[in-house]
């Protein structure tokens, strides 16, 4: 689909005069609006998000051994950009290093990973392994998240969710309150949709426990990760045409991986 079809460039002249030209159902099939920087085709596939990907942890790269990964549920998703992310959480975490050359052997023998169920048979509160690398071929991560969903105490048991930063780039530490991390300052040149590349981490990881934690209601945890900001889509096709994006539309976008959950479930 051409930076016109997708309503990311305003039509061309010859482009209208071929449309004036159809037949009177043909023409309603592609209805031009006018913006302030032209004539563009409808906002609908410009808001549209780029395709994602699907990604399995598995031992193996064969049919069977990737077929055994999605049982497990141990699986991720990225919004296009090849991050690797990793989620594990277990109760015997305690001593677990980050930098250890083992750590994904410990994570594996001290409790389960993405997908898996957490079953409490004490009030002890898990620990979190979070872990994600960028794509060399985008840019650096900015901040890893922890996203937390529940069933509030009261009477109508309403979901609700929480949503902490637990790995900062760039020496940010997170404020225990806000729970955010601060911004790095990475910033992005519209004029050719370059980003700073000294600017956030190749690599992000933490052990991570929940500061609101609650021995006796059930929850579930996923991982997101967030890249720095880069141009969106259709920055891009508005640069290569040299032509004013289009209004409305977001110029820029923070890629993003996110996993499969962790269940918690309370001591019953």
């Amino acid at each position: 689909m051409s930076p016109e079809n997708r309503g990311a460039v305003p039509v061309s002249q010859e482009r209208l005069d071929y449309i004036a030209g159809l037949p009177p159902a043909a023409r309603a099939r592609g209805t031009v609006v006018d913006d302030e920087l032209g004539p563009y085709f409808g906002m609908r596939s410009a808001q549209f998000s780029a395709s994602g990907l699907a990604a399995v942890w598995a031992e193996e790269n064969t049919r069977d051994s990737i077929f055994q990964g999605m049982r497990r549920k141990e699986t991720y998703a990225t919004s296009g950009t090849r991050i690797r992310l990793r989620f594990f959480g277990g109760f015997d975490y305690d001593g677990l290093d980050p930098a250890s050359p083992d750590l994904i052997g410990q994570a594996y023998a001290g409790g389960v990973p993405m997908g898996g169920d957490l079953v409490a048979d004490s009030d002890t509160a898990p620990r979190f392994l979070v872990w994600a690398q960028r794509d060399k071929h985008s840019a650096p991560l900015q901040r890893l998240q922890v996203v937390k969903g529940w069933y509030d105490s009261g009477y109508r048991k309403e979901t609700r969710e929480q949503v902490y930063d637990v790995a900062c780039s760039n020496g940010g530490t997170v404020d225990p309150e806000a729970h955010r991390c601060p911004d790095n300052g990475a910033t992005v040149d519209l004029t050719d949709c370059s980003y700073n590349e000294d600017l956030g981490a190749g690599e992000l990881a933490a052990v991570w426990r929940d500061p609101d934690f609650d021995p006796g209601t059930d929850a579930v945890y996923y991982v997101r990760v967030l890249e720095n900001p880069t141009c969106r889509w259709t920055t891009w096709d508005a640069l290569r045409a040299g032509v004013e994006p289009r209004r409305g539309v977001p110029l820029m976008i923070q890629e993003r991986a996110w996993s499969s959950p962790i269940w918690y479930y309370a001591p019953r």
